[in-house]
């Protein structure tokens, strides 16, 4: 994590209308949907509503009555990685789904509609890193940033961050601003100057067990004792709490494997 993102109002709103290209939404596709709901619900303080059912089997977090996630049931055939999947704002979804595939990425699922609430697509960029698109309907995507319990940064982990940045500069006309630090291959997605997300180069020491992938970071109010509550609820910590510019971070893992940042940030 490199930069904030811009900070909510005082009440945690989010914005009306989120600019194409910011990240609006994160979901999760699991297996034990109910078991998933309890460990969020017990971590972040998460309630869960259903729907859309155009989706399967699928519910909506919330937090103070506002939605934050969505969470949605995998069939029992399909043996896909559990992982958080950040969805980037679209104007046009089909639009932005043809310009993935001409410019090397591809497109999974959809487009497809979600009842009134909107229209997605899944895909991955050309280093196979999967994200999704949507399209706001009634529903505009994370209704409450900015306090515990929500998203607040999304990064992509790849091989190389220079070509890859620039797949999704051409989809929706980020502004690169790339780190000076020597040695480090980083590049931080700005919309309007506003840091919206990064992408974080690492060569051959990307994992091969895992391939490039998003990450979503999820502030908390104090860093350890959410590790705690992680390891009592089933999780794992991957990575310890750490200092870094922006706060106190770590990476956990859900009980089914679902990994995730989780970030106390300095006012």
């Amino acid at each position: 994590m490199t930069e904030a993102p811009e900070s909510a109002g005082p009440d945690g709103g989010a914005p009306a209308r989120y600019t194409p290209g910011t990240p609006c939404w994160v979901s999760l596709m699991v297996h034990q949907m109910a078991a998933t709901e309890a460990f969020y619900g017990e971590l972040f303080g998460w309630e869960f509503r259903p729907g859309p059912q155009q989706l399967g089997p699928y519910v909506r977090a919330l937090l103070d009555g506002r939605e934050v996630a969505g969470m949605g049931q995998l069939p029992p055939d399909r043996h896909l990685p559990v992982a958080w999947t950040p969805y980037l704002a679209s104007d046009d979804v089909d639009l932005t789904a043809e310009t993935v595939r001409l410019c090397g990425g591809t497109v999974g699922v959809g487009p497809l509609d979600a009842a009134e609430a909107g229209r997605l697509a899944i895909g991955s960029d050309p280093s196979g890193a999967v994200f999704g698109v949507w399209q706001a309907g009634a529903h505009q995507g994370t209704g409450v940033t900015g306090v515990p319990g929500t998203p607040v940064w999304n990064e992509l982990v790849t091989y190389e961050a220079a070509t890859v940045a620039k797949f999704y500069e051409t989809l929706f006309g980020y502004e690169e601003r790339r780190s000076a630090a020597p040695g480090l291959d980083r590049v931080t997605l700005c919309l309007d100057g506003r840091p919206v997300a990064g992408v974080h180069g690492l060569g051959p020491s990307l994992p091969r067990d895992r391939g490039p992938h998003w990450t979503t970071y999820f502030e908390v109010a104090d860093t350890d004792a959410a590790l705690t509550r992680v390891a009592g609820l089933g999780g794992q910590v991957l990575d310890p709490a750490h200092d870094t510019a922006l706060g106190r971070e770590a990476t956990v893992a859900d009980p089914e494997g679902a990994r995730f940042c989780l970030v106390q940030r300095q006012r």
